[in-house]
């Protein structure tokens, strides 16, 4: 009998979300970000919006925006408020929004919920409660290939510093990383074997500043990480401190590049910004608008890369590498037509050793990944299995300063 009800109650809320769809006169959207227009991150994120607003025709009297959402109890006050206001699918777009976006889809069946770049929906079993990320892993790699073009430019030109290399000779690189999650985890992993795929002669130290965005912190990370002698910085970290920092040590006479992350660096470092990996979510919300505007349940787990156009590469730095824009093309083009997986187990070890299998999914809730084979075809299928990323390896070649 309890089976039979929990199937009803299950049937009951999957015909709510799915019930008939509205028009843009009636129809409202709930966006709760963590940052607003200054922070890069959430900038891409109200541009994604503002993408599906221009395709079905909303207006700012459709969208309930909420800026500058911490992650606590104020963001399920908002979901609240959005669900009030009439909101019938509200987005949060930060990783620990999760919990409180999830308790109020648990109380509020009607309506949808998505959790930009978490990874509790399929695990909650609630059909009003969806995850998205991009493929930025991707990008990512991209991002890589035109630092790894860059260091061989400057090696060859004998242009890289004594403290630009290791005894052994290895080309230093750094990494501003907020947290030491997954997302990070996989984001710089890519970036790392992008390069490797140019010049394999190179080691990456990664320093976590311990927030999203911080300004300060992320110039003085970077600030240390050349003062380690690292000549390249790479960030998963939201402000422009870090590019900007960067561009001061090379108008000092530095060798020293930037590769940013969400917006184009240049404005901030004309001269030392190479590239930025980005993300174009204006493909998901089109997307996920579009299917609650049609009363469809949105996926539970989406994610996209290359072959829709999700993720990119900013405009190239005017001190890229020659060739760069043109195996830049090549790379993009190979992985659309999946001849390139990022994660390919031939070209990383752990501890020496080639990885043969690896989890990808926690089952238990402990933060360790313990259920789910992530490799097959030879390589780790990262963001498949969920939309989040799962790669957490800690591979030869990169060290954690913190």
């Amino acid at each position: 009998m309890k089976k039979l009800l929990s199937l009803i109650m299950v049937v009951a809320m999957i015909l709510s979300v799915c019930a008939i769809g509205a028009s843009a006169d009636d129809f409202k959207v709930g966006v709760i970000l963590v940052g607003d227009e200054n922070e890069g991150y959430t900038y891409a994120h109200i541009l994604g919006v503002r993408a599906a607003m221009a395709e079905y025709g909303l207006t700012d009297a459709n969208v309930c925006w909420y800026y500058n959402i911490p992650e606590d109890e104020t963001c399920y006050d908002k979901c609240i408020e959005a669900v009030e206001e009439g909101c019938k699918v509200v987005f949060t777009n930060s990783y620990s929004h999760q919990t409180y976006a999830e308790q109020a889809a648990m109380e509020n069946p009607e309506v949808q919920f998505v959790s930009m770049t978490g990874d509790g929906a399929l695990k909650s079993g609630l059909p009003n409660f969806s995850n998205a990320f991009n493929k930025t892993f991707e990008s990512r790699y991209v991002s890589g290939v035109v630092a790894g073009m860059k260091i061989a430019e400057l090696d060859a030109a004998g242009k890289i510093p004594a403290a630009g290399k290791t005894e052994d000779g290895k080309v230093k690189i750094g990494y501003v990383g907020a947290y030491p999650y997954a997302e990070v985890v996989s984001g710089y992993t890519g970036f790392y074997l992008g390069i490797k795929s140019i010049y394999p002669d190179v080691v990456m130290d990664v320093q976590y500043t311990n927030s999203w965005f911080n300004q300060t912190a992320e110039a003085e990370t970077a600030q240390a990480l050349m003062d380690r002698g690292c000549v390249i910085i790479g960030q998963h970290a939201d402000s422009t401190g870090a590019p900007s920092a960067i561009q001061a040590a090379k108008d000092a006479g530095k060798v020293a590049y930037s590769v940013g992350y969400n917006v184009d660096m240049l404005a901030v470092a004309p001269t030392a910004a190479l590239t930025s990996s980005t993300n174009d979510w204006g493909v998901y919300y089109k997307y996920a608008i579009g299917a609650a505007m049609k009363g469809e349940k949105i996926v539970t787990d989406w994610s996209e890369g290359y072959e829709t156009g999700a993720v990119a590469i900013t405009a190239l730095g005017p001190e890229v590498a020659p060739g760069t824009a043109e195996k830049v093309a090549e790379v993009e083009a190979a992985i659309k037509a999946g001849t390139l997986h990022v994660f390919d187990i031939n070209t990383f070890t752990v501890g020496g050793e080639k990885v043969e299998h690896c989890f990808c999914f926690d089952s238990d809730g402990d933060w360790i990944n313990d259920s789910v084979e992530a490799i097959e075809d030879g390589y780790y299928h990262e963001s498949e299995y969920l939309s989040a990323p799962s790669f957490s390896l800690r591979i030869d070649g990169i060290t954690e300063l913190n």
